[in-house]
This record gives C-alpha cells, sequence and structure tokens, in this order.
C-alpha cells in the first residue's frame, strides 16, 4: 500500500436531525472462512469452558440488527458462521455466539466468560447498540428514495465498534488484499491470544495484546504469509508501545477527537493511509461520518451523488470530495449510509434485490464499466 499525506480536511458536518437511541423489546455471503493456519508460534492456552444450551435474548430486533448483514461484510474478519444464521466470535475476553431466533430477534450465548454480565455489557458495546438503527435509516429515507428502498431490504445492517487494536491490525492486513487471505492473516495473529475453546471446529482467541505482538518477528510473520504488510504489523506494533501511557490507551483517546485529527494520528503509522484510517475510524473510533474511499465507493459515489466526475481518475483530492458528498447527503451517520450501500453493491445482496433496485438512470457521457463482483468480494483495496 502506498503511504500518501493524510486527507487535509475531512468534510465538515452539516446538522442532521437529532436521534435519539432507544432500547428495543424482544418483540418487536459473502464469506470465505478458513480454519486457523499452522503455525509454528505457541499461544497461551486456558481450558475452555463451553456450554452450548444457555440462550439469552439480546432485546434487539432484525431491524437493528441483522447478522448476515454486519458480520461478513469486511468490517471485522473475526467472526465465524457457526450454524444457520449463527456466528461466533470474540468481545474482549468473551467467547460468544448470535443467532436469530425464528421471530428475527437476535440471541446470545455465552460459551467462555468469567463474568455473564460484563460479557453481556462488552457484547452491547461492540455492537453499538446505543445507536438506534431504524431511526437513522428513517432520517434518510426521507430525502433519500433510493436508500429507502434498499433499506427495506437490508434492514439491520449495522456498524460495529470493535477495539480500536484489534480494528487497526486486521485492517492492516486488508490492504491490497483478498478476503480468504485476509481471514487466514487475522487467524494467525488471533492465535497469538489467550485460547478460549472451539465451537464448530473453528478455534477462538482472546486478541493478543501489544506486549505479545511485540514478542512477534517481521520474519516470523513473512513466513505466515504476510508479505511486505510484516514490516507494517511490526513497525506499528513499536510506534503504538513507544506512546505516553501505552498504545491501547492512545487508541482509545482518539474517540475524543474530531475526524480530522484522528485520521492525521492514524496515517502517522506504519502502513495506515488514509483509506485504512478511515475504516479504523468508522469502525471501532466513533467517527460515524468516517467516509472510506476506494474504487468500489468512488463507483457509487458517482452514480448515485456525484454523477459529474464519472470517468474521472480518483486522487486523493477527488477521495475528499466523495466524503464530502455522503456527508452532504447524510450528515453525522454519513458512515453508516455508505456501508448500507456498500452492502447493496455486494453479490450476494444484489441477488436478493428486486430489479428495479438496480436501475439506476446514468448520463451517457459519465457512464463507467461497474467493477466485476467477484472484485467486490474478493479485494479489499487501499489505494492511495
Amino acid at each position: 500500500m502506498k503511504r500518501t499525506k493524510p486527507i487535509s480536511s475531512p468534510p465538515k458536518i452539516p446538522q442532521t436531525p437529532q436521534i435519539v437511541p432507544k432500547t428495543h423489546s424482544s418483540n418487536p455471503t459473502i464469506s470465505h472462512y478458513s480454519r486457523r493456519p499452522k503455525t509454528t508460534l505457541q499461544s497461551p492456552r486456558s481450558p475452555p469452558q463451553i456450554d452450548n444450551t444457555k440462550w439469552v435474548s439480546l432485546d434487539l430486533a432484525q431491524s437493528e440488527l441483522s447478522l448476515p448483514l454486519t458480520f461478513p461484510t469486511g468490517q471485522t474478519f473475526r467472526w465465524k458462521q457457526t450454524g444457520p444464521l449463527q456466528y461466533t466470535g470474540v468481545v474482549g475476553s468473551h467467547l460468544v455466539s448470535l443467532k436469530h431466533l425464528s421471530n428475527g430477534n437476535v440471541s446470545y450465548c455465552l460459551h467462555n466468560t468469567t463474568s455473564e454480565a460484563e460479557a453481556r455489557l462488552a457484547l452491547r458495546d461492540f455492537l453499538n447498540v446505543g445507536i438506534c438503527l431504524s431511526e437513522i435509516w428513517e432520517v434518510f429515507s426521507a430525502s433519500d428514495s433510493r436508500f429507502k428502498e434498499l433499506a427495506s431490504h437490508l434492514g439491520g445492517a449495522r456498524v460495529l465498534r470493535q477495539d480500536p487494536l484489534e480494528c487497526l491490525i486486521q485492517f492492516l492486513c486488508s490492504s491490497n488484499n483478498n478476503i480468504l487471505r485476509i481471514t487466514k492473516m487475522v487467524n494467525f495473529v488471533s492465535s497469538l491470544g489467550n485460547y478460549l475453546g472451539s465451537v464448530e471446529g473453528f478455534e477462538f482467541y482472546e486478541f493478543p495484546s501489544l506486549e505479545r505482538f511485540s514478542t512477534v518477528t517481521e520474519e516470523e510473520l513473512r513466513q505466515a504469509g504476510f508479505g511486505y504488510r510484516a514490516k507494517y504489523v511490526t513497525g506499528t506494533v513499536k510506534a503504538l508501545l513507544s506512546k505516553p501511557g501505552g498504545g491501547a490507551e492512545w487508541l482509545l483517546s482518539l474517540r475524543k477527537l474530531d475526524l480530522e485529527e484522528v485520521i492525521d494520528a492514524l496515517c502517522t503509522l506504519p502502513g495506515v493511509g488514509p483509506k485504512v484510517a478511515a475504516c479504523i475510524a468508522l469502525f471501532s473510533l466513533d467517527q460515524h461520518h468516517a467516509i472510506p474511499v476506494d474504487t468500489h465507493v468512488w463507483q457509487i459515489a458517482t452514480r448515485y451523488l456525484i454523477p459529474e466526475l464519472a470517468g474521472a481518475r480518483l486522487t486523493p483530492k477527488l477521495c475528499s470530495r466523495v466524503a464530502e458528498a455522503f456527508v452532504n447527503k447524510y450528515g453525522k451517520y454519513a458512515g453508516w449510509a455508505q456501508t448500507l450501500l456498500f452492502i447493496a453493491e455486494l453479490p450476494s445482496q444484489k441477488a436478493m434485490l428486486p430489479s428495479h433496485c438496480l436501475n439506476v438512470k446514468e448520463n451517457k457521457s459519465a457512464k463507467r464499466k461497474i467493477l466485476d463482483a467477484n472484485t467486490i468480494t474478493e479485494t479489499i483495496n487501499d489505494d492511495f
């Protein structure tokens, strides 16, 4: 991934109708997952505490959280599909499965935890449940007929609130890479942490600490298939360890800053460019209007928001124009809107959308060849 200067000025946020979070009652695939790759590195193991029988309601309707529209869509590569409409992953030190009940509501099962109360709080924080998705969609739909149509078919596509270090390392692995390889690399990284147990043949680990990462060499990562990304991972770990107060705390502190400051700070880390920085900002640092711009998002923007730029070559300056267009259209939660529009372009979702959702009027002089569907599902590019 080529380095470049951070985006100089992320767009200012226009006023957006206030959205008040509320708690919902319980009544209302593009995944190419692989098993953990073999490695010579040994990770500490602790006895798993597996109990697959106790499922508890999360008080979230499917309109607030659709598991297939949230987990296998490129936000995280640590969650595995372990059953029909069921996904399993680790939140902090808690091994948990989520699944949809017959009425669509979401329930969870704790496989390994030291505190059920703490696990539930951590899970709800990770799922960003303080933000009411249906109310955001209602605001967007009132001013965008196409978004309204897509949201009626793709409800529940939620943006996660991941641990910043976990999110950062995953997206360092993602640059100019395909989903299968990203998943293998993330599995390797995960295996450096404490073993929590297995579910449906998948092994799960607590994400390793910076101190654990510091014991892994660039050569070991290269042997594990990281290629040139190995130096970015080790370089970023070294840079974070040098931060006053610790790298994990430094990353968490970015949640209190403006988007421009967050992008600038993240781009000081080896291997982090504006697109990767925007992904980290959106998926872990509460920057809800961050727009990760690559060729796929560029095509969405030039078809629906700024068609006058179709045919132009995407440059860092035009990346800013794309982000500005999304924020001008959708306001404070523009990143959430962009996420749904991106998901709508994925082949597995396109196949389920009515044809009129796919037919968009285009200016003849602005027509461009749509990216091959396999490129969208298989490759995550950081073009700048």
